[in-house]
């Protein structure tokens, strides 16, 4: 199947539809954190903790344990990226009653 090519104001561009819709898209990269919420026990945090003593960090007062995640996903713009970052994160990447997330959008080339 040859796609047509697409014109603008009767010249030719050279690039096909499908083409100038991919220009308009974006990839952006989502950084996401979960962490428990505050009020949830945290075993893996004190197994942390009691390991850094033991290393001789004895100062350490408290290790929160939680989840780090990079995201690559292309969208049409930035309020669609956040919308289905966020969505990603209350349907699969967080338990919504134990922990909390929060995220970082980062637009433009993204390597693979």
């Amino acid at each position: 199947m040859q796609l047509r090519k697409a014109r603008r104001g009767g010249a030719h561009t050279g690039l096909t539809h499908v083409e100038l819709f991919e220009m308009l898209r974006a990839m952006f990269l989502a950084r996401v954190y979960v962490t428990l919420k505050p009020t949830v026990n945290d075993p893996e945090g004190r197994t942390i903790r009691s390991g850094l003593h033991s290393l001789g960090f004895a100062r350490v007062a408290s290790v929160r344990s939680g989840k780090y995640m990079e995201i690559t996903l292309d969208a049409s713009d930035r309020t669609a990226a956040d919308a289905q970052v966020a969505e990603m994160c209350r349907k699969l990447l967080a338990n919504p009653v134990i922990e909390e997330f929060r995220f970082d959008l980062e637009e433009g080339p993204v390597d693979a």
